[in-house]
């Protein structure tokens, strides 16, 4: 069998690798999805989903951290000043990969009866997708029709 070319190239500066550090824990894009359907507050978000208290904090911290949420200060009358969260331009960047998430997730696990929430287009309501494209314009049908290749930050992998 032959060695796979990926193999010569060092995974130490990988890019999915470091965005899963911070998006692959459980409840991670569950907070993301809260906040973008507009639930921004944290014992709504926590009602909503049942993320216990201290992860539901730890995974705030860590999404205000790397630039994904901002904190915003709200006070109701005669409550003490609290925080609700806001998805930053870097968080609405994780729009396509929520609905192609999503997308993967009504595939292989929604209910028989259909997958809880639907995506569509605000304008004309037509169901929205993800669809892969390379920068030509070329529709990509498929992951056979994509191949890796050394980017311009790839390391020879020392081994």
């Amino acid at each position: 069998m032959a060695t796979p070319p990926a193999l010569a190239w060092s995974t130490d500066n990988c890019t999915i690798g470091r965005a899963m550090a911070v998006l692959g824990e459980r409840w991670t894009f569950v907070v993301v999805r809260e906040v973008a359907n507009g639930i921004r507050r944290f014992d709504d978000v926590r009602r909503h989903t049942g993320i216990p208290r201290q992860v539901l904090t730890d995974r705030l911290a860590l999404l205000v951290q790397h630039d994904i949420l901002r904190r915003e200060a709200y006070r109701e009358e005669g409550q003490r000043e609290r925080h609700e969260y806001r998805l930053t331009d870097k968080g609405f960047e994780l729009f396509p990969a929520m609905v192609a998430i999503a997308e993967w997730g009504d595939r292989y696990y929604a209910d028989d009866d259909g997958p809880p929430v639907e995506f569509a287009h605000r304008d004309c309501g037509a169901p929205v997708a993800v669809s892969v494209r390379c920068e030509a314009g070329h529709d990509v049908t498929g992951p056979r029709d994509v191949v890796s290749r050394p980017g311009p930050g790839a390391r020879p992998f020392a081994g």
